[in-house]
């Protein structure tokens, strides 16, 4: 019997980027048997979001609490969306925006009960992005999802948060089909482990993996990717605006004000996004209107989140309370 892999193991990090590096160099998922469900989210593709018949709307008349009731219409409406559900990952990737948010805590709640389980995972992505400690127990719940895809997602985002409620899972991932034993008391098992011995299993974990477990505007692994690719995104120039976001200076600022109008759609997000959650000024909330006029609906949602952060009153982030492997 393989002794069981402790993931407090000092080479933890080494061992796991191991185990998926494998992973990805086994066949591809083309030539494993691989059912509907594994199939669906390959398959789908984001609807088309470059709205040309949107009428600019003179918003600098208006209320701060009339415009950001816009801003929740736009991301809620989206989050709502029946028919596409890119269209509501891309929404929980504007609500993983924002700060310390009730009405952000109960839309990306809500939405782990999606029947679409990119959806789900979007929705746990987002939620580890609010770095919000109320929203822990909601991933914790996600432990067992019956989608592997979910859990392992769960997992790992527990996992960044301090919180080890997952670790059966990822030793799950990092034994691969060994036959598990039985060091973990049942009692701390959650039942998606079984699943994760599976070759096709782990290798759709590390495509995954392999397309990034990061959620951004545009959503997140392969879909994400197409969608960039599509449009022409320049990715090194969005690196570029979230480290000079990180200077908070009147300079940088003007520069990313003027980033809002840059013919790339993902340099025009991440300049949203950084200007929403860096500075809280009436310049910057009076600069992200006209973005929410915007023709990439990804851009617009951005916007909408930012200009809710921009004028929100500022939080203090909470560290995540750290939760021992087997508490749920």
């Amino acid at each position: 019997m393989h002794s069981q892999v402790s993931l407090r193991h000092p080479l933890l990090a080494t061992l796991f980027a191991g185990i998926l590096s494998v992973c990805l160099a086994a066949p591809s998922l083309a030539q494993n048997p691989t059912t509907a469900a594994d199939q669906k989210s390959d398959q789908k593709s984001a609807p088309s979001d470059d709205d040309t018949d949107i009428v600019p709307t003179d918003r600098m008349h208006r209320t701060v609490a009339e415009n950001t009731s816009e801003a929740w219409d736009t991301i809620t409406n989206a989050l709502n969306d029946p028919k596409h559900p890119d269209v509501r990952t891309q929404a929980l990737a504007a609500l993983g925006t924002l700060v310390n948010n009730p009405r952000g805590e109960k839309l990306i709640t809500s939405a782990m009960k999606d029947p679409d389980f990119d959806v789900r995972t979007a929705s746990i992505l987002a939620a580890g992005q609010t770095k919000d400690r109320n929203l822990t127990t909601p991933i914790r719940q996600m432990l067992d999802d019956t989608e592997p895809q979910v859990a392992f997602t769960a997992a790992t985002t527990l996992w960044k948060m301090n919180d080890h409620s997952g670790e059966d899972i990822l030793v799950a991932v990092v034994n691969g089909d060994r036959k598990a034993n039985a060091t973990l008391k049942d009692s701390t098992r959650h039942t998606i482990s079984k699943d994760l011995h599976s070759p096709s299993t782990l290798a759709r974990i590390a495509a995954l993996q392999g397309a990034s477990l990061l959620l951004g505007p545009f959503g997140f692994g392969v879909g994400a990717y197409e969608y960039m690719h599509k449009n022409g995104v320049d990715t090194s120039r969005v690196t570029a605006v979230e480290q000079i976001s990180e200077e908070k200076t009147i300079p940088i600022r003007s520069t990313l004000i003027d980033a809002l109008n840059d013919k790339d759609p993902a340099v025009r997000a991440a300049a949203a996004k950084a200007l929403g959650t860096t500075y809280r000024d009436k310049e910057v909330s009076y600069a992200l209107l006209p973005v929410f006029d915007d023709s990439k609906k990804p851009v617009r949602l951005t916007a909408a989140a930012a200009y809710i952060n921009a004028t929100s009153p500022p939080h203090t982030h909470k560290q995540a309370e750290r939760i021992p492997a087997g508490r749920s």
